[in-house]
């Protein structure tokens, strides 16, 4: 009988400009498998520079799905990313035990490695009514109200968000139950194990590392690409980092040098969110970012070893 063997899905989390596309490139030589990426900006053709596409020799280096796979005037959701990556790693594990995902995007990481809980659709009009209550009354309305509907997930949410109170409140007033009855209830099953590996660097290093990839990024034609993509700036794509401030700057809002600040300043803000987000992600194993790409496959080995 044929040896039964567990599919591995090696994971690179991270920080932007810390490193994660090299590494994912030596594990994925290393192991002779292809890589899914899990970076939603990358997702666009009509934008490269700006979302650190990998250089065509990188691309090169291994086989990579899901780079600029979509126009910036597609309609494309977290959802549909979790469905179209299951479906490609479904296809890579058919002929390697092995394949690798990389990205800078949590909630992408997330969708492929648990996936959501199903809630109900539920009419826009919920929603437009509770933000014009908030408008009117405040947090404070959000938070009484979402304790009266549900107590249990009252408990537990960020009661000073409120897109989160808002979110779970739509969802009680739309289906008519608590939000928290949809928690937890589909079991995401997955067809291969992870092993998540995190970069991470000194904060001052890694801000340093942001400046000057975005130094490379105008001296590659930022500012080019981002001005073939003004008259498109109201798109939902376009509203991330590096192309918004200098949108500004094409409105006269921002000066050239202010503009080149401010996404310095803006990218340095995302990493940290990155951080925070990536940081809560069970059982990562964390390296400095200079770690040698052999100290970090030992330890895949190791893991994946230890999974047969």
């Amino acid at each position: 009988m044929e040896n039964l063997h567990f599919k591995n899905l090696i994971v690179v989390i991270g920080p932007t400009a810390i490193g994660k596309t090299a590494l994912a490139i030596k594990i994925a030589q290393y192991y002779n498998c292809e890589i899914i990426s899990a970076d939603s900006r990358q997702f666009f053709k009509e934008m490269s520079i700006g979302t650190a596409v990998p250089l065509a020799e990188e691309l090169e280096g291994a086989p990579h799905h899901f780079i600029q796979n979509i126009s910036i005037f597609d309609e494309y959701t977290v959802g549909d990313y979790e469905r179209d990556s299951l479906a490609k790693l479904d296809e890579l594990f058919l002929k390697n035990d092995y394949a690798v995902l990389v990205g800078g995007s949590g909630l992408y990481i997330d969708a492929v490695l648990k996936g959501f809980d199903d809630f109900p659709d539920v009419d826009p009009s919920v929603r437009e009514a509770l933000i014009s209550e908030y408008e009117k009354q405040g947090i404070v309305f959000l938070q009484q109200k979402l304790q009266e509907l549900d107590p249990v997930h009252y408990e537990k949410v960020a009661k000073e968000n409120p897109q989160r109170l808002m979110r779970a409140l739509e969802v009680c007033i739309g289906s008519g139950r608590p939000y928290s009855s949809f928690l937890n209830i589909k079991k995401n099953s997955r067809t291969f194990t992870p092993v998540i590996i995190g970069l991470e660097a000194e904060r001052q290093i890694m801000y340093d590392r942001i400046n000057q990839r975005v130094d490379i990024m105008v001296e590659a034609g930022l500012v080019d690409e981002a001005r073939k993509l003004y008259l498109h700036k109201n798109l939902n794509a376009l509203q991330t980092v590096g192309y918004r401030e200098l949108f500004c700057y094409f409105d006269d809002e921002f000066t050239l040098p202010i503009a080149l600040e401010e996404i310095k300043k803006n990218t340095r803000r995302f990493a940290k969110r990155q951080m925070t987000w990536f940081k809560r992600t069970e059982g990562a194993k964390w390296f400095d970012f200079e770690t040698p790409g052999t100290e970090i496959i030992n330890y895949i080995e190791e893991k994946t070893n230890a999974n047969i």
